[in-house]
């Protein structure tokens, strides 16, 4: 009779239970299926071709790959596809350069000549390995100088002779002084890593993170290496695409050389909750933030800190990460540690607005409002301009402009300017330039 008078308790138990089970699967469905529809619009809009990665509580909840690795040959985007990564390399570089500081082999306060007795010593004794990590070396950004990428981009440098482009030129500020980006800082970090190691940067790489990391489908993106689901780089022509402008991967080197995947990066992402690569202390020292830099957030060591903002509310949530762009490709790393969470997107058709599309993300993870994509004013017009010339796209301009569905950019705008003019049309140019101007 005991057991009797029990049973319907139990039952009901087992039914709440049951019900709370279905309800959170509800709920992951649901959030699952608004990344997928936004994600979906995205790359319907032109706007976002690659491979994509999220995790939460450090379990992977979606990867999927959009749009085409190669448009030659119909290759789709997978989570296994290869992609240039710009400058998330450089916290692989930083990563290097604590594990010699962790084995007694560098001080993040001595000055750069005390590893490189070669560089100019009028600057070189004032700037220290800490400066060059936190980009306040002052030393000038290499890819920011004159025609650089039309007269030096082709060509394959040693490391230490293409030092030698920048080592002598003067000071933007004295060291220390203020934040500001500079490629030639991480290039010089990847050449004391050589010299104190005897290694190249790229085995380095390897032995001390890759290999006991397991991430397999990373490495050195070198040109002439035959690389399987390695993705190819477009850049967007109006509506269309068209093969990015080559570079030789000596010349972004320890600053942004690196290829990986997404579920690569996500292995790299749960090592950094362990001590597998650096003692606790170190780890500290690598997310530390430094020094303001970007709008409110700030820079630790390769990294970006501050709060990112989920969704369109006000609310936000303190984020490590790391943008990177370099011919073809654009990507976005966002790690939010107090939940153990992670955003990777590596686009390869450049130019994709990833923080926006990465707030959209946040928002969804966390139940909150957020923005879906806009269709571009800039490609609307574009395909006009081709088709019935300017003043039918300038006219197509005003009438979507300020409409719901579109999205006006500056930057976009720009690039259809400039891509005027590279086909000679130059009234055509002018015009559109003064749009933006208007």
């Amino acid at each position: 009779m005991k057991s009797n008078s029990n049973y319907p308790t139990y039952t009901n138990g087992i039914l709440i239970l049951f019900l709370v089970l279905i309800s959170n699967m509800g709920f992951a469905q649901t959030k699952v299926e608004q990344i997928e529809e936004l994600l979906s619009t995205y790359e319907e809009y032109g706007k976002f071709n690659g491979s994509v990665l999220l995790s939460e509580q450090g379990k992977v909840i979606y990867k999927k790959g959009f749009g085409m690795a190669n448009m030659e040959w119909d290759i789709p985007n997978q989570p296994n596809t290869k992609h240039r990564l710009g400058s998330i390399t450089k916290q692989f570089t930083a990563m290097l350069i604590l594990q010699l500081v962790a084995e007694g082999k560098l001080d993040l306060q001595a000055p750069i000549t005390s590893y490189l007795p070669d560089y100019p010593k009028a600057s070189g004794d004032l700037i220290t390995i800490h400066h060059l990590l936190t980009h306040t070396s002052g030393i000038p950004n290499y890819t920011a100088f004159p025609k650089f990428m039309q007269d030096e981009s082709r060509n394959p440098y040693s490391p230490e002779d293409f030092v030698k482009k920048f080592d002598e030129k003067a000071l933007d500020f004295t060291p220390g002084d203020k934040f500001s980006y500079s490629n030639s800082g991480y290039f010089l970090l990847g050449v004391i890593a050589e010299k104190l190691s005897g290694k190249s940067y790229e085995q380095l790489l390897h032995e001390k993170i890759f290999t006991p990391l397991k991430m397999n489908d990373t490495g050195y993106d070198n040109h002439g290496d035959i690389l399987k689901n390695r993705a190819t780089g477009y850049e967007k022509q109006g509506k269309d695409y068209r093969n990015s402008a080559y570079l030789d991967m000596t010349i972004p080197y320890a600053a942004g050389s690196m290829y990986s995947t997404v579920e690569d990066l996500y292995l790299w992402d749960q090592a950094l909750y362990t001590t597998t690569l650096l003692p606790k202390k170190y780890m500290t020292m690598y997310f530390e933030p430094y020094i303001p830099a970007f709008g409110s957030a700030q820079y630790a060591y390769g990294w970006g800190v501050g709060y990112e903002k989920i969704g369109s509310s006000t609310d936000s949530i303190y984020a490590i990460g790391h943008g990177g762009g370099i011919n073809g490709f654009n990507t976005n790393i966002s790690r939010t540690t107090s939940n153990k969470s992670m955003i990777v997107l590596l686009n390869n058709t450049g130019g994709a607005p990833l923080n926006e599309m990465t707030r959209a993300i946040l928002g969804i993870m966390h139940g909150t409002a957020y923005d879906m994509p806009k269709k571009s004013v800039a490609d609307a017009i574009w395909t006009v301009i081709e088709d019935k010339g300017i003043d039918a796209g300038i006219a197509h301009f005003n009438s979507i402009k300020d409409a719901e569905g579109y999205d006006l950019s500056e930057r976009e705008m720009n690039i259809i300017g400039y891509q005027l003019m590279a086909s000679d049309k130059f009234e055509a140019a002018s015009r559109v330039f003064q749009l933006n101007v208007d």
